[in-house]
């Protein structure tokens, strides 16, 4: 695949853009749905169970990304039109974690990776701070790295349930518990630049699951 290279200092304007400046409706929106997953969601609970919905659509289709979609499945009946494929690596174990037709069942777990989300805007401090300190690149890929595996799991200190299924999904996809190591992610990209990338990158599919596709679309163009 055919990589962007970018200065680091841009990299980091475009990832805080991203993050501080979510799209919630963009180029591409069909008229008439919906398009807000917040409003969608307050929508989808004031009805009841059996009653006929008008369906959520992405600006941006996560039917398009192939990264994406290697890890979910196109599901109608999903509140956001997808959920996690039970043949995938990464999100196999969550496909049964929780029901993806039920708004409210879903609208707590996007309350949960919401707060991840937010939580990884400690990252942009870190690689600013470090930047502001003249660090080279691979200084900063590896504390960036080490430190987002950390959040991940602390995300999920409240929930042993489901802090078992993240680690056990890393340690299925990486061979670690603890999340990709630095030095995996150079092995694998061969580049310092793209593990910091990675390491501020997003599942693409769980965002589609939670309706967060469209809100953190620029994060998965970092890499092509």
């Amino acid at each position: 695949m055919k990589k962007h290279t970018r200065p680091l200092f841009v990299l980091l304007v475009i990832l805080i853009a991203a993050c501080a400046f979510p799209k919630v409706l963009s180029e591409g929106a069909q008229p008439g749905v919906f398009t807000d997953p917040d409003v969608y969601l307050a929508y989808r609970m004031s009805l009841s169970p059996d009653a006929p919905y008008t369906a959520f659509a992405y600006a941006h289709d996560p039917a398009d990304n192939q990264a994406a979609m290697a890890d979910v499945i196109v599901n109608p009946d999903a509140v956001f039109g997808f959920s996690p494929s039970p043949e995938s690596t990464r999100l196999k174990h969550y496909a049964d974690a929780l029901d993806w037709t039920d708004p409210q069942e879903v609208a707590k777990a996007r309350q949960t990776r919401r707060a991840y989300h937010e939580s990884m805007q400690e990252l942009y401090v870190m690689i600013a701070d470090m930047l502001g300190q003249a660090k080279p690149v691979e200084e900063i890929a590896r504390a960036v790295s080490h430190r987002r595996n950390e959040i991940r799991l602390e995300s999920y200190k409240g929930d042993p349930e489901e802090l078992a299924r993240v680690e056990q999904s890393n340690l299925e996809t990486y061979g670690d518990r603890f999340g990709p190591s630095a030095d995996s992610l150079f092995e694998k990209y061969g580049s310092w630049q793209t593990v910091l990338e990675k390491a501020l990158g997003t599942n693409a599919g769980m965002d589609a699951c939670l309706g967060f596709y469209d809100e953190f679309y620029d994060l998965y163009e970092l890499v092509e």
